[in-house]
């Protein structure tokens, strides 16, 4: 099944979040056009290697600066390739215009920063040795879809579902589809702590598990309160 929209509109145009997308693909596009050696020193210099922080012998023969907290903020707008930028684009395409709708533009932005780095600080302390960089939008848009799921518990996410040569649409509730895919992480997260070595790339579940909390937790502080209007109305007198 592929998630094509939900039912919830949005009032206005979602601005900041057309913006994360539009920079997103900005700096894919210059991603590509590195050869494959130089790429893969800027993933270790801008994406998050968390044993840079925690080997300095490590750290050392790499070349990488262990006081450079920069790579916290910098690896959520990285991607590994096509379809781990389209995956992660359509996401937030479909979570983020309505999330943006209750906080407003610029809450929406720190919003969006604030679960990116708790997904970084979430992989970090559960991958602490790990060598590889860890790339990607995924723990900030998890943030944004833990948001949804509190603030519309009635939507709906509209699939596209293909069998064989026929294809058709299935609405299934967002709090249902978010629940489960949240437990999927966390089952998933917790494997992967005990069966695979850190040294292995993959998913980094924990990192959106660390960013989907936030956007449970966060979320609260950033939602506009409506708009109160006073009984007294002005007008004009028109003899």
């Amino acid at each position: 099944m592929f998630p094509i929209a939900d039912t919830i509109p949005s009032s206005r145009v979602p601005i900041v979040n057309y913006l994360l997308i539009f920079i997103n693909v900005l700096i894919f596009s210059f991603e590509i056009m590195i050869p494959p050696h130089p790429l893969e020193q800027f993933f270790y210099h801008f994406g998050l290697v968390p044993a840079r922080y925690t080997n300095p012998m490590f750290a050392y023969e790499a070349s990488l600066s262990d006081n450079d907290y920069l790579p916290f903020f910098t690896n959520m707008f990285l991607h590994s390739g096509w379809a781990h930028l389209i995956g992660n684009m359509w996401t937030l395409y479909i979570f983020g215009d309505n999330v943006e709708d209750r906080m407003g533009h610029f809450r929406y932005l720190v919003f969006y920063i604030l679960c990116g780095l708790a997904a970084s600080l979430t992989h970090f302390y559960t991958n602490s040795n790990s060598t590889i960089p860890a790339v990607g939008a995924s723990g900030a848009i998890s943030g944004v879809m833990g948001a949804y799921m509190f603030l519309f518990p009635k939507s709906r996410i509209i699939f596209l579902y293909f069998f064989f040569f026929f294809f058709d649409f299935i609405q299934i509730p967002a709090v249902i589809y978010l629940f489960f895919w949240f437990v999927g992480q966390l089952i998933s997260g917790t494997v992967s702590l005990f069966v695979l070595p850190q040294n292995v790339g993959g998913i980094a579940f924990w990192a959106h598990i660390g960013g989907f909390a936030a956007g449970m937790l966060l979320y609260k502080f950033f939602i506009q309160k409506p708009k109160r209007y006073s009984d007294e109305v002005e007008y004009e007198i028109i003899d």
